[in-house]
């Protein structure tokens, strides 16, 4: 059987495997895990913005305040910019604001928009809901200071990968159902969706495409605080019992991940739902696909159109 990875894909994907560890080997220390994830993400300076700024924002009430980077792209003209809310990937446990760095200022710059970047707190020290909350009370924090930051607070867009496509669904749910603040657009790049873990991607490519199912099962275990919080849709928005009134949705998504097929599901309830989303499937790619910019050309063009959509729904003022 031929493999369904480009040649540069498996390439990178088995590079990427050789440093990080199994969970179906053995115990994972948490520590040692978040070790390999940034020494996995160390790619030099990224691209240049106009500024970049650290600073700490009001967490959820009697939570303590959460870090975030300010990224500002270089724009012309002086009319207030979109703004993007992204929540860092890594099971809910790895990676922070510097793994993510280099996404970040590109999502900026191709954009226009200013990004946000949350450093949420992290599992297994803080399971969920800590990190939906803190991603909702970031953007609350965002929207109210909008103007504040040169920006549309009525082109406010959130936007993640991995389990910060989690975060992105979670707080779009969760801004519907609170009342606010407006979200315009999210961006999901190979979000996880459900806690289940039941469909027949999870078997295809359960080893040997990077990002494991055993992987999935063990971040799971270290987000939820008891296992019947998989089902509150803010831990699976996938199971939301009603996807109305949700934003326009960007979905990037590689063809031989996991959790795949949980996301073609959501566009599917989407659509029912009367939503248009935007559902890119790239061929011969994997799990964290997004990040290999300059190393990966699929990465580069599938960040070039992810960014274009974002932008384009971005475009329309006051939505």
């Amino acid at each position: 059987m031929s493999d369904p990875l480009t040649p540069r894909a498996r390439e990178l994907a088995d590079a990427l495997s050789a440093g990080f560890p199994d969970p179906a080997l053995g115990p994972v220390d948490p520590a040692a895990f978040r070790r390999a994830a940034r020494a996995g993400a160390g790619r030099g300076p990224g691209r240049a913005v106009a500024r970049v700024g650290d600073r700490s924002v009001p967490g959820p009430p009697g939570a303590p305040e959460v870090p975030v980077r300010v990224y500002e792209p270089v724009v012309d003209g002086g009319t207030a910019r979109p703004v993007v809310v992204f929540f860092h990937g890594g099971g809910w446990v790895l990676c922070d604001l510097d793994t993510h760095d280099g996404l970040c200022r590109e999502l900026a710059v191709r954009t226009g928009a200013v990004v946000v970047s949350a450093d949420y707190r992290r599992a297994p020290e803080h399971r969920f809901p800590a990190a939906a909350e803190d991603a909702c009370a970031v953007t609350a924090w965002v929207a109210a200071h909008a103007e504040r930051l040169g920006c549309d607070p009525g082109r406010l867009a959130v936007a993640g990968d991995s389990s910060g496509g989690n975060l992105a669904a979670a707080v779009a749910l969760m801004a519907r159902d609170r009342g606010g603040p407006p979200i315009a657009a999210q961006l999901l790049v190979y979000p996880v969706l459900d806690h289940r873990m039941a469909t027949a991607s999870y078997r295809a490519y359960a080893t040997g495409f990077f990002h494991t199912t055993a992987h999935t099962r063990w971040y799971w275990e270290q987000y939820l605080a008891d296992a019947g919080d998989g089902a509150h849709p803010y831990a699976s928005p996938g199971l939301a019992s009603d996807l109305g009134g949700l934003p326009p949705t960007v979905l990037v998504l590689p063809e031989c991940d996991p959790l795949r097929d949980d996301a073609l599901a959501y566009a599917e309830r989407l659509v029912a739902a009367g939503a248009a989303p935007r559902v890119r499937v790239w061929p011969g790619t994997f799990h964290g696909f997004l990040g290999l910019g300059g190393l990966l050309p699929e990465a580069d063009r599938a960040l070039a159109e992810a960014a274009g959509a974002l932008r384009e729904v971005l475009a329309r003022p006051g939505r």
